[in-house]
Order: structure tokens, then C-alpha cells, then sequence
């Protein structure tokens, strides 16, 4: 189990990013050109934040019941926090994705609950931004980009 949702969360991974773009970007030229918030503007922020809600979830999988590197910084979390590549996967890497969903889910929310359209494009901007940014600084670029392929 841990080799499947170990490839399933690297390749979602280029969905979430993929989408948090989108989102980002109808998001930030919605605000610039001050445009109605249409259905689709809607649709990019929740399906970032659907998508990166699944790959949140097949994260949580690795670290609590399949992932040998959060297996192991648990049993000696002294000692993990002593090495750069267990303290990125047993705490850095988590908590900076949970920020990030955090971040997509209050753009999500904030961007619905403003009264008016550019306001919404606003808030969608800032915190899908944010929340990519977090994403970009948490991936571990040094593993294999296409799974299969690496």
C-alpha cells in the first residue's frame, strides 16, 4: 500500500499545483480587471481546494500508516530532528502543507462570504497565493518529479 499512495500523492501533486494556478490566476486578473466573479472563478478555488484536500488526506496515510521515514522520526523523534531529511518528512513538510490547506480553505471560504466581486477576487488572490506559495516551499523537489519516470 505505501509504494501506490505514495505515487498517487506525487502525482497529484501536479494536479494540486496545476489548479492552485488556475486559481491564483483568475483569481489575481478577476481582482486587476476588477470582472464580475463568474461560476468558473468559483469552480478553480474548489477544485484547488478539492484536490489538495485528497492529497492532504493520502499525506496523512503516509505519515499515521504507511511512510517508513514518519515511522521512523516518531520512534526517535530526538534523533529525527537531527537529521535534515526525517525532520523535513516528520514535521517541516506536514505542518507547512497543513498551513497551505489551511490558506486554500480560507480563500475559499472569505472569497464566498464578501459582498462584492472584487473583493472576492481580493481575497481568492492573496490566500490561494499564499497557499501555493507554501506548497512550492514544501514539495521535496529532490524526489523523483514523474514517479514512474524516476
Amino acid at each position: 500500500m505505501y509504494a501506490v499512495t505514495l505515487a498517487l500523492h506525487n502525482l497529484l501533486r501536479w494536479a494540486v499545483l496545476a489548479l492552485g494556478l488556475w486559481a491564483v490566476l483568475r483569481a489575481v486578473l478577476g481582482w486587476a480587471r476588477a470582472s464580475a466573479w463568474s461560476l468558473l472563478d468559483r469552480k478553480a478555488g474548489l477544485f484547488f481546494t478539492i484536490a489538495f484536500d485528497i492529497q492532504f488526506l493520502l499525506g496523512l496515510l503516509l505519515y499515521f500508516a504507511f511512510g517508513p521515514l514518519a515511522r521512523a522520526a516518531l520512534s526517535d523523534f530526538g534523533a529525527a530532528m537531527a537529521s535534515v531529511n526525517l525532520r523535513f518528512f516528520a514535521l517541516d513538510h506536514p505542518l507547512e502543507m497543513l498551513a497551505a490547506v489551511v490558506l486554500a480553505h480560507l480563500g475559499s471560504a472569505l472569497s464566498r462570504k464578501a459582498s462584492q466581486d472584487k473583493a472576492r477576487h481580493r481575497r481568492a488572490a492573496i490566500f490561494y497565493t499564499f497557499s501555493l506559495a507554501a506548497v512550492l516551499l514544501a514539495i521535496p523537489w529532490s524526489r523523483p518529479l514523474v514517479p514512474a519516470l524516476g
